[in-house]
């Protein structure tokens, strides 16, 4: 009885928490306040003035009970927190009229026209502070478009920041959130928690921003990358990406909107299995770099693999990624590139990329014409690289006769695995790279390859340790080119070695 008295009392006491919440000044019912919610009638601008309100006194909860609202661009302000309670839908309306159009750029020469603009967007914020967009509802960006150009009108984003501090976006789901669902350029303390996106492109675009923590967030993008890291020249000037935790996630490439409603297809038609995206990449836009990143716990599932791109004459460093599991993998299922696109000020020389570690990694039925693919460039070394604990499947299939190609640098090319084709190994091709340490890595393939697993091409300084690889009968384990100082212990079927150098030696 006692209990029971104090579980009562202890509910009587939250909800007349909330009651009295309710009652304050802070707390805004949109629809004692004008909306609808009926999904016909435009909201746009009853919620814009709400949230104005609300602003001019100091800020407040702007809630959305159960309903349909119809609506252009929400402007959000600063102190202002959007709360979209179960079974409330915010709909970006098919009426572009009610969009804000794109702002004039500060510069749209080194990036695409999505990160050169903000205003076009469902919900958008510039220059705030404390904002909060939290709640169990839906943010469906029905009327956005998912591509743009200059002189284009049409909305494309579904939550676009700029220059903004302390955001936190949490427990929302979002399906069909065009360009991006959510692109966040040059904004400090940002947390993405418990999100849940189904999307028809990119799902978190991460631009040039400073303490990031995305946690527990799953993300369906089948036709470009799931969590995304960037570095533009948006804000007119090079900012890292730095200081962000990726924790507890999930990506993938599924047909749109079969996440939300829990089917998982694969049945449309507009791409194959080398083409659905979903992955986690940095890149490519890469002007100011990447420093200070932690990704762990994650899962990737029917989509592209982990990808870390400097291409654009920026640092990528101090990266430490563990704990991945991955299936069904449809290109590389490791992508490291120091590239020399440039696309940037002519002054920039090429970046560097080091001290990377990746560790605790399982993927299975991977796509094996690249295998794990690391380049750098000739002169620009991919540098302090550490790989442990890596266990990879591939379907297998390659030809022997593909160990002797020639593979071009594409040091000016976009960025991207598929652009290799088949590579003359079916594990790990490894080029342009000083200080690598391979450690406790596993390859197999399911249908027989005739390719080797291992090919190191301008290496200087490597450890393999505790390596095992199937191969097929004839086939070499490890291809040395143009390598020095390459130390053997433990390779399965090869004796311990230390090789100084060697123009070409098959082991």
């Amino acid at each position: 009885m006692i209990k029971n008295a104090r579980f009562f009392l202890l509910l009587l006491s939250i909800g007349y928490s909330i009651l009295s919440l309710a009652q304050t000044k802070s707390f805004y019912n949109v629809k004692e306040l004008g909306a609808k919610g009926n999904g016909t009638t435009s909201d746009t601008k009853a919620v814009n003035k709400v949230i104005e309100d609300a602003a001019a006194a100091g800020g407040g909860t702007i809630y959305f009970p159960a309903g349909n609202y119809l609506l252009g661009s929400v402007r959000l302000k600063s102190n202002i927190c959007l709360f979209i309670e179960q079974g409330a839908t915010l709909i970006a309306s098919s009426d572009s009229t009610e969009f804000d159009k794109p702002e004039p750029s500060v510069n749209d020469t080194y990036q695409d026209y999505g990160h050169s603009h903000w205003q076009n967007s469902f919900i958008w914020g510039e220059k705030l502070h404390d904002v909060s967009i939290i709640g169990n509802g839906l943010i469906w960006g029905k009327g956005l478009v998912r591509s743009g150009k200059k002189g284009d009108q049409k909305p494309n984003k579904a939550i676009s920041l700029l220059l903004c501090r302390n955001v936190t976006i949490k427990d929302v789901s979002i399906l069909h959130g065009g360009w991006f669902a959510i692109l966040a350029t040059g904004v400090d303390n940002l947390t993405l928690d418990n999100l849940k996106v189904d999307t028809n492109r990119d799902g978190f675009d991460i631009d040039c921003c400073k303490n990031v923590r995305v946690s527990n967030c799953t993300v369906n993008s089948p036709f470009d990358d799931g969590i995304c890291l960037k570095s533009s020249f948006g804000l007119g000037y090079a900012k890292p990406t730095e200081n962000v935790t990726i924790t507890n996630c999930q990506v993938s490439g599924y047909d749109e909107g079969t996440l939300l409603d829990g089917t998982f297809k694969r049945e449309y038609k507009r791409y194959s299995d080398s083409s659905a995206t979903g992955r986690i990449k940095f890149g490519t836009e890469s002007n100011g770099g990447f420093k200070n990143i932690t990704i762990t716990n994650c899962v990737f599932e029917y989509c592209r693999g982990l990808a870390l791109e400097t291409v654009d004459g920026a640092l990528l460093e101090d990266v430490t990624i563990s704990n991945l599991t991955m299936r069904d993998i449809l290109n590389a299922p490791i992508f490291i590139r120091l590239g020399a696109r440039m696309r940037g000020p002519d002054t920039i020389p090429v970046g560097k990329c080091r001290r990377i570690i990746i560790e605790n990694v399982v993927a299975w039925n991977v796509d094996a014409r690249q295998g794990a693919l690391i380049s750098g460039l000739p002169g620009h070394d991919i540098e302090d690289l550490q790989l442990s604990n890596i266990k990879i499947y591939y379907k297998g299939g390659g030809l022997k006769d593909s160990v002797n190609r020639v593979v071009p640098e594409y040091e000016k090319d976009y960025p991207e695995p598929g652009r290799w084709r088949v590579l003359p190994s079916y594990g790990f091709y490894v080029r342009h790279v000083k200080n690598l340490k391979l450690t406790d890595v596993e390859v197999s393939y399911m249908n027989e390859d005739g390719r080797p697993p291992f090919i190191l091409d301008d290496v200087k300084g490597a450890e393999l340790r505790y390596i095992k690889a199937q191969k097929a009968p004839g086939a070499s384990t490890v291809v040395l080119k143009n390598v020095k100082d390459v130390s053997i212990q433990q390779v399965r079927g090869l004796k311990d070695a230390m090789i100084q150098s060697a123009d070409r030696k098959d082991l």
